[in-house]
C-alpha cells in the first residue's frame, strides 16, 4: 500500500509502516498542485495541522482508505467529505495527554512563582530577589474546567501538592468526580469563584467560545488562569486587562485565538502573563507516540481491522450488513433524541433490544446509540471510542436483550438517566428502511425522526392541539407531520411535530405562556435538513 506523508511526522511511525511492507513517500511543504498529484495513488495520507484535507484532495486520491491526523484536532480535515467517500479519518488523541498535562503544570508553576520574570530580570543584570513574591500551591484550590483525560491528569498532579480540587464539567457524573477526589460544582462561575488557580481543558465549541470573559475573570479575583487547551476560549483583551489591573495575579497561555500570534496581541504586552507558542504537546516522546499511533491505525485500516481512534463510523461486514445497518443510524438518532429530552448531564445509558434484533451481534449498534447520546454534549464520540468515553466520564452503560415483544418484529430502546430523571425513546424499522420513533416515555407516537422536531407535553384537554397549530401558523412555521399519544383521557399527552423550519424563541415563549403546556423540547436532526 502507498502512504503519503504531507507534514513533518516523527520517523518512528514511518519506520513502523515500512516494516509492515508499505511504501512511504514524504511530500512536505508542497505546492497545492504538487500535493494533489502526489496523493493520486495514495491509500493513506498522514497529516498534521499544516495540510488541508478537503473534498478536492479526497477526490484527487480515489484509492484512499484512511486519513491519519498525527495529533488531536481534525479541524483541517473535512470529516464529512471523507465519510461520504468511505474514507476513515483517525487521530491520536491520547498520545500527547501526558505532555500537555505536564506543560500545564509547568505553566502553573511559572506564573505562580514568576519564574520567567526572575529569569529575564537576572539576564538583564538586575537582582530582583526582594521584588518577586510568588504563590505556593499547598492549601490552595485548583479549579478545572473540563475533566477529560488531560484535565484529570492535571488534577491528579496538582492534587498531589495538597491542593483542593473543584471542577466544572456538566457532563461528568458525580460518581466519577468522587473517584477522582474532585468536588463537582454546578456552574462555571462557582468554579472560578472557589478557585485560586483555574486550568481550562474544554474543547472549543459554539458554547465555549470566549466563555472566559470579563465577568468570569472577576470571579477569579487574586487568582491565576492557565489555558493550554484551545485558543478562543478566553477573551484575550479582557484577560490582559484583568492581569494588568491586578484583578488577577497572573496568567499562563499556550494557545491563542489567532496563530501565529500577531505582535499587537494584548497578552504579549503584560509582564505577568506567561506565554508559550502552542508547545504543550511538543515533546520528543509525544512526537514519537503520535507518529506510532497513527502508523498502527493506518496498518489496521489496511488490514480491515478496527481503527481504534477513528472519528467517523466504520463500515460493516456483508454478513451483518442487511440486518444491522438500518439500526445503526436509528440507534444514534434515538440516542440524540433521548439526550436532548433529558438535558443536562447523563449518569447512565441502557440500550435494550427486543424481538429479532436481539438475535444479532449488536455491539456496533450500542456504540452508535452512545454516539448519539454523547453528540449533544459535544463529546468527540464515534462507534469506535464511545464505550471508552463512557468509561472515562463515569457513565454506566447497560445492554440487554429479550425475545419477548409485541406489535413489532424488532424494537430498539435507548434510555438515559441523570440519576433522578429517566427518558426512554423506543424505535423500530418498518419495511423499506422506514425508521420510526414509536414511543417516548411510554407514549405511542410513531414519529418520523428527521429534520426539525418539537416534542410537546401538555394537558390532554380540548383545544390544545388547535392552539399549537394556530400558533405555528402565526409564526409561519409549517407542520410537516404530527404524531400524538396520551396516557389516558384527560391526563397528559405528548405530541411530536415535524416542522419545515426551526421554531423561534418567541414562539416557544408563547407556548410556555399557556398553562396547558407542560414542557417543550426542540430537537434538530441532520442539521434540520
Amino acid at each position: 500500500m502507498n502512504v503519503v506523508v504531507t507534514d513533518a511526522v516523527d520517523d518512528a511511525g514511518l519506520a513502523r509502516l515500512r516494516q509492515a511492507g508499505h511504501d512511504v513517500e514524504t511530500v512536505v511543504d508542497a505546492e497545492r498542485g504538487e500535493l494533489l498529484e502526489a496523493v493520486a495513488g495514495a491509500h493513506a495520507v498522514i497529516v498534521r495541522s499544516e495540510t488541508t484535507v478537503d473534498a478536492e484532495l479526497l477526490d484527487a486520491a480515489p484509492e484512499l482508505v484512511i486519513v491519519g491526523r498525527a495529533g488531536v484536532g481534525v479541524d483541517n480535515v473535512d470529516v464529512e467529505a471523507a465519510t461520504d467517500r468511505g474514507v476513515v479519518v483517525a487521530n491520536a488523541p491520547e498520545s500527547n495527554v501526558r505532555a500537555t498535562a505536564e506543560h500545564t503544570v509547568a505553566m502553573a508553576f511559572a506564573t505562580a512563582r514568576k519564574i520567567p520574570q526572575g529569569h529575564m530580570q537576572l539576564k538583564d543584570g538586575y537582582w530582583a530577589k526582594s521584588d518577586i513574591l510568588g504563590s505556593e500551591f499547598n492549601g490552595k484550590t485548583l479549579g478545572v474546567v473540563g475533566l477529560g483525560r488531560i484535565g484529570q491528569e492535571v488534577a491528579k498532579r496538582l492534587g498531589n501538592l495538597e491542593m483542593d480540587l473543584v471542577a466544572y464539567d456538566p457532563y461528568l457524573s458525580e460518581e466519577r468526580a468522587r473517584q477522582l477526589g474532585v468536588e463537582l460544582v454546578a456552574d462555571i462561575e462557582t468554579c472560578f469563584r472557589q478557585a485560586d488557580f483555574v486550568s481550562l481543558h474544554t474543547p472549543k465549541t459554539a458554547e465555549t467560545e470566549q466563555i472566559v470573559d470579563e465577568d468570569l475573570l472577576a470571579e477569579l479575583e487574586d487568582g491565576y488562569l492557565i489555558n493550554c487547551a484551545r485558543g478562543g476560549l478566553v477573551d484575550e483583551a479582557a484577560l490582559a486587562e484583568a492581569v494588568e489591573d491586578e484583578i488577577l495575579y497572573g496568567a499562563a497561555v499556550d494557545v491563542f485565538e489567532e496563530e501565529p500570534v500577531e505582535p499587537d496581541n494584548p497578552l504579549l504586552g503584560v509582564d505577568d502573563v506567561i506565554v508559550t507558542p502552542h508547545i504543550a504537546a511538543s515533546t520528543e516522546s509525544a512526537k514519537q507516540n503520535v507518529s506510532i499511533s497513527i502508523a498502527e491505525q493506518v496498518i489496521a485500516a489496511f488490514e480491515g481491522n478496527v481503527v481504534s481512534n477513528a472519528v467517523n463510523a466504520p463500515s460493516f461486514g456483508e454478513d451483518v450488513y442487511p440486518t444491522i445497518r438500518p439500526y445503526v443510524e436509528l440507534a444514534e438518532t434515538a440516542g440524540k433524541i433521548a439526550m436532548q429530552l433529558l438535558g443536562g448531564h447523563v449518569e447512565s445509558v441502557e440500550v435494550t433490544y427486543a424481538g429479532e434484533l436481539a438475535e444479532e451481534t449488536v455491539d456496533v449498534v450500542t456504540a452508535s446509540a452512545l454516539q448519539g447520546v454523547f453528540a449533544p454534549l459535544e463529546w468527540q464520540a464515534n462507534t469506535i471510542n464511545a464505550e471508552r468515553i463512557a468509561e472515562e466520564r463515569g457513565v454506566e452503560v447497560t445492554e440487554s436483550k429479550t425475545r419477548q415483544i409485541e406489535d413489532f418484529n424488532s424494537l430498539l430502546t435507548v434510555e438515559v438517566s441523570d440519576g433522578e430523571r429517566t427518558v426512554a425513546v423506543e424505535s423500530t424499522q418498518f419495511a423499506d428502511d422506514d425508521p420510526r420513533i414509536v414511543r417516548i416515555q411510554g407514549h405511542r407516537v410513531e414519529a418520523v425522526p428527521h429534520g426539525h422536531m418539537l416534542v410537546v407535553r401538555n394537558d390532554d384537554t380540548p383545544g390544545v392541539i388547535g392552539f399549537i397549530g394556530t400558533l405555528f401558523g402565526d409564526y409561519d412555521v409549517n407542520i410537516a407531520g404530527m404524531f400524538n399519544g396520551r396516557e389516558a383521557l384527560g391526563g397528559e399527552a405528548l405530541t411530536v411535530y415535524n416542522l419545515d423550519s426551526a421554531p423561534s424563541d418567541e414562539l416557544i415563549e408563547e407556548l410556555h405562556a399557556d398553562e396547558r403546556i407542560i414542557e417543550t423540547t426542540y430537537i434538530s436532526l441532520d442539521n434540520g435538513e
